[in-house]
């Protein structure tokens, strides 16, 4: 008979601590909550303290069934949830359903899915840290309150479907606001004046710098007033200044730099990265190793390491580096305002499972993951890079053209990896000759170039991150999801990987700032993810913080509801015709983005995916067409419009004529590095030139 229960969120997670613990251990997964507010009502008694009203989640009936069957044959039952205040949350619902004491020591807590930090955790079990749980259960309260009282008013007043959240509606006035500055920019023109100039047979670039001082040019006018004031001038080098310079390693991954680096360096939306680096988590098979939890947990806010983790990646360096790639002192990264500091960082579990060595275990983009974790976190203890500059002053009449060049001295850190760099690419050296001063250089050509300046550019994933992380919105935690929502709802969508805001984004939003302004003030919402921190630190009564919140807001909903304008947006009308009614279908937004529906809805409740049509003759049925769709998950594939009758799918594209070898199918095949068309029937290949 075992000894005890162990239950965690997820079957991955449960299958990789049953294997650490042992046979007198179950371990049981509860498939995250089990208990939430009712979807059909508010779910808070208002007038009773905000007393929540929380019920079974559908579905989760049967979890619950199979954790109190298997919590009779044991004599501890342990929650091990997630080491955050939603899994304290979880183990909080749970010891409730399973009518367990929330302050017995059954909460048991680790960083990282490895056997020894598991065995230590149960070492060490405590009771329900109930400052977390009311952190989250405020949080919860808090965004109930705001959706549930504003979205029926713009049901009513704009669209049925619409909602309104808290963190979710700043991030679309982000968009919005960062879209008005593009639409309302006016460029300036400037200019650079470069000349290419020759010391001996070595040839260099120098940059017009100014006359006494910085001088930027503004206007042709001014172009041509410097290349007749230079005409014929000798070009004399005025000074020559050698330094020495030094460049410091990143810290290793918080959530929000893991999400950043991962769009930057691996094209990874925020949502793929989560999931990807829950999975090395949670834990990979390693063949005679067993399961293994690759990296320490992967929400966080904190550039801490344990001094256990220190110390191995010091010592791996000396040994595959050499000494001069350790700094005399361990390296310890500022901790950021108003971080949490509740987890160590993001890093792996053991610096010894190199990428090369996690190849054979791990899928190709858990691997690229891996790899950008790994790297990150050994460069993050590594000496820094020193770089030899030098930069020279060159005189031509009153104008003076600056040149300026590095090398790496010493690579340090560089070694291993380096921040915003795609993989593989290494710093470059800018070269530079040997100049002596009052030195005559030959002039070989001088080339002037016109520029205007841009429009800040719109949103990526990685950048709305890190704007809202600097303004203290949202929590690691928040990130991905807010992100889905809001592009689910309709209110933005991506246009070049970059966020654009739709009509319905702008109208809601317009709304929102006349009628609820504080929702969308950045400082406010900061204001609050602080008051939840000073309440997971037991120096805040939530209560009393809602009820502040809402004696203000309850006004503003009663006001909105009797002032706030009908908002009419019609659907763009699309040139398919309904072949069920005749209508000409229009566009809409669904959970998976945007398709063709009948507008005589409810009488016709025709819909239609939205196909691009390729050209190419089905190769398995010969009567219909290739078409390219969209999958679930918003990826792009290719099958036959006669489907479900022809099953014919293809993730790459088909290319509009056959294989000159066998006349079957061509598709084109693409990668960072190349394209090229191949035959899905035999070998026949082609590069495609760029």
């Amino acid at each position: 008979m075992a000894d005890a229960l162990v239950i965690v969120e997820s079957p991955a997670k449960a299958k990789t601590i049953g294997k650490y613990l042992g046979k007198k251990y179950i371990v049981k997964a509860s498939m995250g909550h089990v208990r939430d507010l009712p979807k059909s009502q508010l779910g808070i008694d208002i007038e009773n303290e905000f007393n929540p009203k929380y019920i079974t989640i559908r579905g989760k009936g049967d979890v619950l069934k199979e954790l109190r069957k298997a919590r009779k044959k044991v004599k501890h039952v342990y929650l091990a949830a997630d080491p955050d205040r939603e899994g304290e949350a979880i183990a909080w619902h749970l010891a409730y359903s399973l009518e367990l004491d929330p302050e017995a020591e059954c909460r048991v807590v680790f960083n990282e899915i490895t056997k020894q930090a598991v065995r230590d955790a149960f070492k060490q079990p405590r009771s329900i840290n109930m400052d977390l749980v009311n952190a989250q259960q405020a949080r919860r309260l808090l965004d109930r309150l705001v959706g549930y009282g504003i979205s029926p008013i713009l049901w009513k007043k704009v669209k049925k479907g619409l909602s309104a959240g808290r963190v979710q509606s700043v991030a679309v006035k982000l968009i919005i606001d960062r879209e008005h500055e593009i639409r309302n920019f006016e460029p300036d023109e400037y200019w650079h004046v470069n000349a290419t100039l020759k010391s001996g047979d070595e040839e260099f670039d120098a940059k017009f710098y100014g006359y006494e001082k910085k001088k930027e040019l503004k206007s042709k006018e001014e172009v041509d007033q410097l290349l007749d004031a230079i005409k014929g001038k000798r070009f004399i080098v005025q000074e020559v200044k050698k330094s020495e310079r030094r460049r410091n390693p990143a810290p290793p991954f918080i959530t929000s730099s893991l999400q950043q680096e991962a769009a930057r360096r691996l094209n990874f939306r925020a949502g793929k990265t989560m999931a990807l680096a829950q999975q090395l988590y949670e834990g990979i098979p390693l063949g005679k190793e067993g399961t293994v939890g690759l990296i320490t947990y992967m929400r966080t806010d904190s550039t801490r390491i344990s001094d256990t983790a220190r110390d191995e990646v010091r010592q791996y360096i000396f040994d595959t580096y050499g000494e001069a790639f350790i700094p005399a002192q361990p390296r310890v990264h500022q901790k950021k305002a108003g971080a949490q500091d509740a987890h160590e960082a993001i890093r792996v579990t053991s610096v010894a499972r190199d990428p090369q060595s996690m190849k054979p275990y791990l899928k190709r983009d858990q691997l690229r993951l891996y790899k950008l974790i790994w790297e990150r976190f050994v460069a993050s203890q590594m000496s820094p890079a020193v770089m030899d500059a030098i930069s020279a002053d060159i005189k031509v009449g009153t104008a003076i053209f600056r040149a300026n060049g590095s090398k790496v001295k010493f690579p340090g850190f560089m070694k291993v990896y380096v921040e915003g760099e795609k993989s593989g690419k290494k710093e470059k050296d800018t070269f530079l000759p040997a100049l002596e001063k009052s030195q005559v250089l030959k002039k070989k050509e001088i080339e002037p170039t016109q520029h205007f300046t841009q429009p800040p550019p719109r949103y990526s994933e990685a950048r709305l991150v890190k704007t809202l992380e600097e303004l203290g919105i949202g929590r690691p935690s928040t990130y991905a999801p807010t992100l889905e929502t809001i592009q689910r709802r309709g209110y933005i969508k991506m246009e070049d990987r970059r966020f654009v805001p739709s009509e319905l984004g702008e109208v809601v939003i317009e709304l929102m700032e006349e009628f609820f302004p504080e929702i969308l003030n950045a400082e406010f919402t900061a204001t609050w993810e602080e008051h939840l921190d000073h309440i997971s630190e037991g120096m805040g009564d939530w209560v009393q913080l809602l009820d502040q919140f809402y004696d203000q807001f309850e006004k503003r909903l009663t006001h909105a509801e009797e002032e706030m304008r009908h908002v009419v947006i019609e659907d763009e009308v699309s040139d398919v015709e309904c072949e069920k009614c005749g209508s000409m279908m229009v566009y809409k937004f669904g959970r998976y983005g945007k398709f063709l529906a009948c507008p005589s809805f409810p009488d016709c409740r025709n819909t239609k995916a939205i196909v691009k049509s390729t050209g190419v003759t089905c190769p398995d049925c010969h009567k219909g067409e290739i078409v390219e769709r969209k999958s679930k998950k918003n990826r792009t594939f290719y099958g036959c419009d006669q489907y479900p009758e022809c099953e014919f799918l293809s993730w790459d594209k088909p290319v509009p004529r056959p294989c000159p070898k066998c006349g079957k199918l061509l598709v084109e095949k693409r990668t960072k590095k190349q394209t090229t068309i191949r035959c899905i029937a035999c070998d026949y290949e082609e590069r495609v030139e760029e």
